[in-house]
């Protein structure tokens, strides 16, 4: 079968079910516009809303009278005028302007289930009724009005008095009844559970074969501006492989899109004036407003040395850089997702663990600053702030009707605004477990809807959780007790660290699936051991020493004894890894100094040599000289 060819799944089960059910639900994807997929009444490819696909649908199928139903308007067909004065006739009533006013509530002569019942037990006609935005009918589905209880019960009964008609054709076709709702749940439950004669068929986003009949069909063209589409169909003739290649990029950028969505884009593409080469360009524009990707205009020169650009602000973490760098790469290559189904995946997902201190926001940071040229692409979220159960609503916005709705979701909105940005989840166990069913779809999919209703887009996003995971375990009695140490080698770490978290996500969590999109992205950081611990004390000195000659005009010199007391307290205690070692420069040397030029009055154009660190007074006292210059 040709892409030209294919026939949606809910088409198929629609043909195959109003044979045997009565009472057919449509729930789902049902606002949308749709490609009607075969020749009939309308042309083989048109756009159109549900009401009309199942208009054509039935005329092609050969019924008699195809109604619709809307509580606001009664019993109508906007297309066919002759149907509606045979169903008027069916039902003995009378229509005013093409339509049949009748309420939902109910069961007295004229209401909308009475008319239902009567149409539906009729054997003279074959008659489908669809009742259109039957989830707007009541206003709960859990607490029924006696009259609304009614009229459901009158639908049902309905559905059991509905009678096969034999047309002249000798074809013997079912009276139905069609209820389009967005869930099935917005109708009473015990209207279509254990009812042997409903049959519910969910109507999805359009599959990738029903994109590909869009794009590869005969509306390929009007994706383009006339004269633009006949400059370049001679460069790209309809059975290239560059052209396929195009069009096969394009249905993989759409995944999850509706047919509202790529009408969208085929209108954006054309208006645009954008050259076939160009299709793919689109989808950015209409995500995010761009045309240029910053992914695409990355400076390959700078990634190439982005190794050294770790390791200057990382200090000892050989592994998780050549990891880290190993997403940037596989995202610029195009590589990232080819083995999932969904093209519309972040970039790349990284799960940083290790002790505390070790550099994993700092990779983050450097990470954002080398792709994105500023720190202020790294996103951070403290996932201690979304343990609670309703914390989703904070992240992803609350819906319709609760407080903070305008606000939307600090996530979604963070998102929205820095599409090309890495997000970090830090302490990502600390969060609901709501949250992880949230992240779930945005890891598989790449795209989340917020309580607003709008579609933020994930896929141009780095995502990178943070973890204390398997640093500590607990034994029976609950008490903590060090999973690995600083004696371990790095691979005992690694393993130990990666073993605790599989536990933690498969036995005490119980949800292996979060595991599973992370995959072999999990990235254990060292400890910060003695060599690595004097590596970032010279460079944290020597940044000091650099901004005091740049902004103040002080030229500091400390010597080789002051260093030595520094780096004894520096290094006396490396549990808290590099911002361990921050807090002992900023105990012995930051505040100390501050006081010494205060003191002094050595505020900019001098030269100060510190001899010693007095650590008999508290706080401790730099000693030195001073002396100003002219």
């Amino acid at each position: 079968m040709s892409e030209e060819d294919y026939i949606p799944k809910w088409h198929r089960e629609l043909e195959l079910f109003t044979q045997i059910k009565p009472l057919i639900i449509l729930d789902g994807n049902v606002l949308d516009v749709y490609q009607y997929p075969v020749e009939g009444s309308t042309p083989k490819g048109s756009i159109i809303r549900l009401t009309d696909y199942l208009y054509y649908f039935f005329k092609d199928a050969g019924y008699q009278d195809v109604v619709f139903y809307d509580s606001t308007i009664g019993f109508y067909n906007e297309r066919d005028h002759a149907m509606m004065e045979t169903f008027s006739n069916l039902v003995h009533t009378k229509e005013y302007n093409g339509t049949i006013n009748a309420g939902f509530r109910g069961v007295k002569d004229g209401s909308a289930a009475n008319i239902v019942r009567t149409a539906l037990s009729q054997n003279k006609t074959s008659t489908v009724i669809v009742m259109n935005m039957a989830s707007r009918y009541i206003a709960s589905p859990d607490n029924l009005q006696q009259e609304e209880v009614d009229a459901y019960a009158a639908l049902v009964k309905a559905s059991l008095d509905a009678r096969d008609v034999m047309d002249e054709k000798r074809v013997l076709r079912k009276n139905l009844l069609i209820l389009i709702v967005n869930k099935v749940n917005d109708v009473p439950a015990w209207f279509y559970l254990q009812n042997p004669n409903v049959k519910t068929i969910s109507i999805d986003a359009p599959s990738k074969e029903e994109r590909e009949s869009l794009v590869m069909g005969k509306n390929f063209s009007t994706f383009f501006d006339k004269a633009t589409y006949e400059e370049d169909k001679t460069e790209y003739p309809d059975d290239s492989k560059e052209l396929r290649k195009i069009q096969e990029r394009f249905v993989a950028l759409t995944d999850g899109m509706s047919f509202t969505e790529l009408n969208g884009l085929r209108k954006l593409c054309k208006k645009e004036k954008l050259h076939i080469r160009e299709m793919c360009d689109v989808v950015d524009l209409y995500k995010y407003g761009i045309r240029e990707n910053p992914w695409k205009t990355l400076d390959l020169d700078e990634i190439r040395n982005a190794k050294e650009r770790f390791e200057a602000r990382v200090k000892g973490q050989p592994y998780a850089q050549t990891k880290t760098l190993d997403i940037i790469k596989r995202a610029i290559t195009g590589l990232s997702g080819l083995q999932g189904s969904s093209h519309g995946r972040p970039k790349g997902v990284l799960f940083f663990a290790g002790p505390t201190g070790t550099g994993k926001t700092e990779t983050a940071k450097t990470l954002a600053e080398i792709l994105f040229g500023s720190e202020d692409a790294c996103i951070r979220f403290d996932m201690s702030e979304y343990s609670q159960s309703h914390s989703d609503q904070k992240l992803l916005g609350a819906p319709p009707g609760y407080v903070g709705y305008e606000a939307g979701g600090q996530l979604t909105n963070a998102v929205r605004n820095k599409p090309f940005s890495i997000l970090l989840f830090d302490e990502i166990e600390k969060a609901h477990p709501s949250i992880l069913d949230k992240f779930l779809q945005i890891l598989e999919d790449g795209r989340m809807t917020d309580g607003q209703g709008r579609t933020v887009y994930f896929s141009e996003c780095i995502i990178i959780f943070t973890s204390n995971l398997g640093i500590f375990t607990r034994d029976r009695l609950g008490e903590r007790h060090a999973n690995v140490t600083m004696d371990m080698p790095y691979e005992e770490v690694s393993k130990r660290v990666r073993d605790a978290i599989e536990d933690y996500f498969k036995l005490e969590l119980g949800r292996p699936e979060i595991l599973n999109r992370i995959g072999e992205n999990i990235v254990v950081f060292d400890f910060i051991r003695e060599d690595v611990a004097k590596l970032i004390l010279n460079a944290q000195v020597s940044k000091i020493i650099r901004t005091m000659h740049s902004e103040k005009k002080i030229e500091l010199t400390i010597s080789d004894e002051a260093r030595a007391i520094l780096t004894k307290a520096a290094l006396g205690n490396l549990n808290n890894g590099g911002r361990g070692i921050g807090n002992m420069v900023e105990s012995y040397l930051i505040n100390p100094l501050a006081r010494f030029l205060f003191d002094h009055d050595a505020y900019e154009n001098a030269t100060v040599e510190i001899t010693g660190i007095d650590e008999t007074v508290s706080p401790v006292a730099l000693v030195g000289e001073v002396t100003r210059g002219e």
